[in-house]
């Protein structure tokens, strides 16, 4: 159970402090866009270092079946660390809507910071969108926290970093999910047109997780033949 509510306290303040940043201080301009990159990034940095040894620090249900489906992980566990994730995104996005009771700084992006769809074309855009942006994150999960290549200590910052990357690409286009529970947890209390794309938001980060767990396997598959010969 530890590591469960490990999961909830991490995607909690991903969540909490991403989406903030960006519902404060906004995205309209370049320092917002790279500001809520960072946010989202540092976010990922400093729960890697404060979770890590217990969980892993997935926060993130694309990472979870990316973990499980590499078989690093039981599906026992999986289902957990998602129940767990799905929560702490819900609890941030009701502390988000409580904020913005209780603040006087408006909310800039005018639903707690949530996903979109319009500027990327569409439903099927956003989803091409986001299922290439999770691939990448998740690959980058995968590789650097491989007990055999991976980069052992500096697995959270690589991770945290290339998630900056992927937000200064996709911010714009989508808000950047790669993260069913970034995602869930404000749509919930936004309602209105970003709980009906929300679909978008769980379907496509999973199916690019699922992808990049499917390369990673090849790539370790590789490198054991390269060793053995």
């Amino acid at each position: 159970m530890k590591k469960y509510f490990a999961e909830m306290v991490g995607t909690f303040v991903l969540t909490l402090l991403g989406c903030g940043t960006a519902m404060f201080l906004g995205c309209g301009d370049t320092a917002g866009v790279f500001g809520t990159a960072a946010a989202f990034g540092l976010a990922v940095v400093a729960m890697a270092y404060t979770i890590g040894g217990i969980s892993g620090c997935h926060i993130n249900p694309a990472i979870t079946l990316g973990v499980a489906l590499s078989g690093r992980m039981s599906w026992k566990d999986a289902c957990g660390y998602w129940c767990g994730q799905v929560i702490g995104g819900i609890i941030a996005g009701a502390v988000l809507l409580l904020l913005t009771h209780v603040v006087a700084a408006p909310d800039l992006t005018g639903g707690l910071g949530t996903n979109g769809v319009a500027n990327a074309g569409g439903a099927g855009g956003a989803c091409l969108v986001e299922v290439i942006a999770t691939f990448i994150f998740v690959l980058v999960v995968l590789g650097t926290t491989d007990e055999k290549v991976g980069a052992g200590n500096l697995a959270g910052l690589a991770i945290g970093l290339s998630l900056i990357l992927i937000h200064l690409v996709c911010i714009n286009l989508t808000g950047t999910s790669v993260n069913p529970a970034r995602s869930i947890g404000p749509a919930i209390f936004a309602g209105g047109q970003a709980l009906a794309d929300l679909w978008v938001f769980i379907v496509a980060p999973l199916i690019g997780g699922a992808l990049a767990a499917l390369v990673w396997k090849g790539f370790s598959c590789n490198c054991c033949c390269k060793k053995e010969a």
